[in-house]
């Protein structure tokens, strides 16, 4: 929050009025009952961990700066995204760590999983980033609508689901195993959106599947495994 802030005020000070785009997560909606899925964002924001707290307040904050100020400033709830590049905190990157390093002969045929039950909206990471592009464009136009939209794909999955096709791709038989360590009590059993604000404003649709990002993603982890393994590690 206080990021956005020393931006606006160094705007302010220089009387500048760039488009701005201050992308928030789905995680400000908290957890909803499945009857109001998929959410919109007219949804009642009720963050439940200190992360999502911060971005809704964020948000709340640069919605009171374009009444304000007159700035074309536009919010995003952005759901998850994933690809080539992704962080290994996140399930299907530290999966797709993990299988690249079995394969490279690095850890035993152990796969170690949290709560494979959770449905998520995944979006490949390059659409994501058209996206914003998109509504920086057309950001004028964005503000006039409410300025914040759902960045998703609409479509729910579950973890389960993507680790399967993670596997698909994996050499030879690997076994599951659940780690308490990555169980999270206030995980959000289900979180899908609705695209449909954003698709109206810039016609925007997902172009790459999840199968092909979690493919992207699993060999950019082969290639930095490889890349920082030891010569002559066994495979």
């Amino acid at each position: 929050m206080l990021g956005l802030v020393h931006l606006v005020d160094a705007f302010r000070e220089r009387r500048l009025k760039p488009a701005i785009l201050v992308v928030g997560s789905a995680e400000e909606y908290g957890a909803v009952s499945p009857e109001d899925l998929p959410l919109r964002e007219d949804a009642p924001l009720l963050p439940a961990s200190p992360y999502a707290v911060s971005k809704a307040a964020q948000g709340l904050l640069a919605a009171e700066y374009a009444r304000g100020l007159g700035l074309p400033l536009v919010r995003t709830r952005t759901f998850h995204h994933t690809g080539p590049g992704r962080g290994e905190a996140f399930a299907e990157s530290s999966f797709a760590r993990q299988i690249a390093e079995i394969e490279a002969g690095l850890r035993e045929r152990v796969l170690l999983v949290g709560n494979l039950e959770a449905v998520r909206d995944y979006t490949d990471v390059r659409d994501v980033v058209r996206a914003y592009w998109g509504l920086l464009d057309h950001a004028q136009a964005a503000a006039a609508v409410g300025g914040v939209f759902n960045v998703c794909s609409g479509r729910g999955r579950r973890i389960r689901d993507l680790l399967d096709t993670l596997l698909s791709h994996a050499g030879g038989e690997v076994e599951i195993r659940v780690d308490k360590e990555r169980l999270r009590p206030s995980d959000v059993p289900a979180q899908v959106g609705d695209p449909s604000r954003l698709r109206a404003l810039i016609g925007w649709e997902p172009r790459i599947a999840l199968e092909d990002s979690l493919f992207d993603l699993l060999e950019d982890w082969r290639a930095r495994v490889s890349a920082a393994s030891p010569k002559g590690a066994p495979r």
